[in-house]
């Protein structure tokens, strides 16, 4: 049995004092550890931003992002560029994104094309990989015609679809403007081949060359070259008119349902912080509420409307890949 000391007291006085020392040193460690998470978001972008597109230069997607630079790096506070990443029906940029740090300095800018490809079981990336970030245009597809082609309403392009294929030019074979044709050919009774290239900026080049028929081109790649009489106007897919466009009639309404938009927006891959992706969402947001940016909008014919947050363009991207994954199915391209 030990006997009880004088020293019993003092001992009891220094483990006190160290177990104190320890909790204040741990209530510190928390604190610095607070402190560094609140300044690592504060410090986003801590670097540059990249926009990853997969269009050539000239082409609709392309032109949008470069256009949306000049406000981005005001509101974000950063250097941003945009890099082109082209082929295989957006698989080559969603493969490059795929390898970048998850950490809000890579934004892949999307397109139903995408979604198709994800649709098709094709690149790295599923349709749950992508994080809405915000909506940039709704960019109606319009059948397309060079004006001297002697190809005067729809009903001649159909006739020379009957008599052999239409040349019909498209970014990538099972893109958006793919299957818009493959869908408005099957419900007109008519046939098309399909000419791909690497870009809007490519068709719109090969069109007036005369070397493909016709091609269902945005609104902003066309627009300049149907208001100077280069192009022609056939149909707009679309199920109302468009006031850049008032004259030229719908598909809908000259009873072909096909029906296609080129819907941009931006996404981030999962995995990436949530307060990096909100200070990414308010940054675009308000480029796009840029001067620069609303005139692209007023002179590109688009409507300021299609401008978006994160929870809209989640609610649409969810709804286009579902629309892009049918029409396929439809089309016998994959199967259900």
């Amino acid at each position: 049995m030990f006997e009880a000391t004088g020293r019993e007291p003092m001992v009891r006085g220094r483990v006190s004092a160290l177990k104190r020392l320890v909790e204040t040193l741990g209530l510190l460690t928390c604190a610095a550890v607070l402190v560094g998470a609140v300044h690592a978001q504060e410090r986003f972008p801590s670097g540059p931003i990249d926009i990853v597109t997969h269009a050539s230069p000239g082409g609709g997607t392309d032109t949008t992002a470069r256009t949306l630079l000049i406000g981005a790096r005001e509101a974000l506070g950063t250097d941003i560029a945009v890099i082109p990443r082209t082929g295989g029906g957006g698989i080559v940029a969603m493969s490059y994104v795929a390898n970048r740090p998850r950490d809000g300095h890579t934004v892949l800018a999307i397109t139903p094309t995408h979604l198709f490809a994800i649709a098709r079981g094709q690149g790295p990336l599923t349709i749950d990989d992508l994080v809405p970030v915000a909506r940039a245009t709704d960019d109606p597809l319009v059948i397309t015609v060079r004006s001297d082609s002697g190809i005067d309403d729809i009903e001649d392009l159909i006739a020379l679809g009957r008599e052999r294929p239409i040349k019909w030019g498209s970014t990538q074979v099972g893109s958006i403007d793919h299957v818009a044709g493959a869908v408005f050919a099957q419900v007109a009774g008519t046939e098309l081949a399909v000419v791909p290239f690497a870009g809007g900026g490519e068709i719109v080049t090969n069109l007036m060359g005369g070397s493909i028929d016709a091609a269902a081109l945005n609104l902003t790649e066309a627009l300049q070259q149907i208001e100077r009489g280069e192009f022609s106007a056939l149909a707009v897919m679309a199920g109302e008119r468009i006031e850049a466009l008032p004259d030229t009639p719908t598909t809908v309404e000259l009873g072909y349902d096909a029906t296609f938009s080129t819907v941009r927006g931006y996404v981030v891959l999962r995995g990436t912080d949530e307060a990096s992706i909100e200070i990414l969402e308010q940054g675009l947001l308000a480029a796009m509420d840029h001067p620069s940016y609303l005139a692209y909008l007023d002179g590109a014919g688009l409507s300021r409307s299609a401008v978006a947050g994160r929870e809209a363009w989640g609610e649409q991207l969810e709804q286009l890949y579902g629309d892009a994954r049918q029409a396929m199915i439809d089309l016998g391209i994959i199967q259900p």
